[in-house]
Formats: structure tokens, C-alpha cells, sequence
């Protein structure tokens, strides 16, 4: 964060370092900073990757990075046309689950790292959460249905001034809604509501990322 301010009254890269300001706000927020090292020597794909990369490694082994991850946005238009067909060849079947058992709801815009804050005492009891930041109600709900996602925390202007949230389970014909839960304890009330069902995994959402990541790879390699 230091590097960051240092750099801000530069011209160039002054987007990409408020993204970069956001990012580290968010991971402090989920506790998770402490796994980060943000190294700028760090590239790869420069013709192709955009934003921020990153690599995951294995401390202790004497390897190199086990995972790595980037954007592309200029490659995401040519694999959108092939991804929409075969979502047309399944959209008469029904949507499952990919795992995710909670979506965070935060109704609002540039809260990111009360998202994260909120994700966090989820992840560290091992519940499978995804997070989502927008102002539009209905995008949460529709995102949630659409990924099979059972439970929904909801956070709204209202329950942040009262310091709670919803939970909201959206299950078709097992719907259920527990108002005014404390923020300090929702993980632990979640967390028992969750041993009484489970979610499937989303084998048709994971047709579609496995074409998408061969895609990608052949473009690479056509490079």
C-alpha cells in the first residue's frame, strides 16, 4: 500500500493502481493479506492479458507456481458466441448448483471490502461462499438461481445502519428468511442452518468453463 501511494501522482498506471488499491483493501478486509506478496517483476502474456495476475505457489515446495490467473478482455468475445450455443443446448434443462452454498449480497456500489469482511468468517469455517457487490436487487437474486446457490446473505443501507443482515434461503419450496441477524453472529447461525442440506455440484456451469479453458489454451498456444 505504500508503493501504491508513492505512485499515485503519476499519470500512467493511475487506473490500474486504484484497482490495485481496491484489490489490497478487499484482501485486508478477508483477513487474507497476510497470504499476498505483490511482486512487480511479475509477467506473463503481455500481448493478451490485461489487469492484475497473479500466481499461486506452495510454500515449502520446491516447485513453481501450482495455479495462475489473469483477465482477457480481448479474448473474451471470441469464445461468447461459442459459450451461448451450448448454453442454448441446455437451457431446457435444469439449473444445478457448482457448490457454492452462500452468496453474499451487498446492495450497494464500491463495497467491496465489506463483501470480503463478511466472506470471511465463512471461508475460514469452510463454507463454500462467492460474494457479489451491485445496487440492482434483482441481479443478486438472479445470479443466486441461475448458480443454484441456496442461501443468500443480504445486506442493504438499512441493515448496515442497524448492524445485521437477511439470511434467505431460496430452494424451491423450501424457502425460509431469518431477519435482524446480528453481522457478529450470522456465520455461526448460517453455519447451523447449513448441516440440514447441501448442495449439488454444477456439472453443465463446468462444460461450459472446461470449453472456454481449451479454448483459451489453443489461443495461447497460437500465439
Amino acid at each position: 500500500m505504500e508503493l501504491l501511494k508513492e505512485l499515485e501522482d503519476k499519470k500512467i498506471g493511475v487506473e490500474a493502481l486504484e484497482d490495485l488499491r481496491i484489490l489490497f483493501e478487499a484482501l485486508e478486509g478477508s483477513n487474507c493479506i497476510d497470504k499476498i506478496v505483490f511482486d512487480l517483476s511479475l509477467a506473463r502474456g503481455l500481448d493478451y492479458y490485461t489487469g492484475v495476475i497473479f500466481e499461486a505457489v506452495c510454500k515449502g515446495a520446491e516447485v513453481g507456481s501450482i495455479g495462475a490467473g489473469r483477465r482477457y478482455d480481448n479474448l473474451i468475445g471470441t469464445v461468447f458466441t461459442i459459450l451461448e450455443d451450448l448454453k442454448k443446448q441446455q437451457q431446457n434443462q435444469e439449473v444445478r448448483s457448482r457448490g457454492t452454498q452462500v452468496l453474499i449480497c451487498v446492495i450497494a456500489e464500491n463495497k467491496l471490502t465489506e463483501a470480503a469482511k463478511l466472506a470471511s468468517p465463512l471461508w475460514a469455517a469452510n463454507v463454500k461462499t462467492e460474494f457479489l457487490v451491485s445496487k440492482r436487487r434483482t441481479k443478486h437474486f438472479d445470479y443466486a438461481k441461475k448458480c443454484g446457490i441456496p442461501w443468500m446473505v443480504i445486506f442493504e443501507e438499512g441493515e448496515r445502519k442497524k448492524g445485521v443482515v437477511t439470511l434467505k434461503k431460496i430452494v424451491k419450496d423450501s424457502e425460509v428468511e431469518y431477519k435482524g441477524v446480528p453481522i457478529d453472529s450470522f456465520d455461526k447461525k448460517l453455519s447451523k442452518l447449513l448441516t440440514t442440506g447441501s448442495a449439488g455440484f454444477g456439472w453443465n456451469q463446468a462444460k461450459y468453463v472446461l470449453v472456454a479453458f481449451l479454448l483459451l489454451i489453443v489461443m495461447t498456444i497460437a500465439e
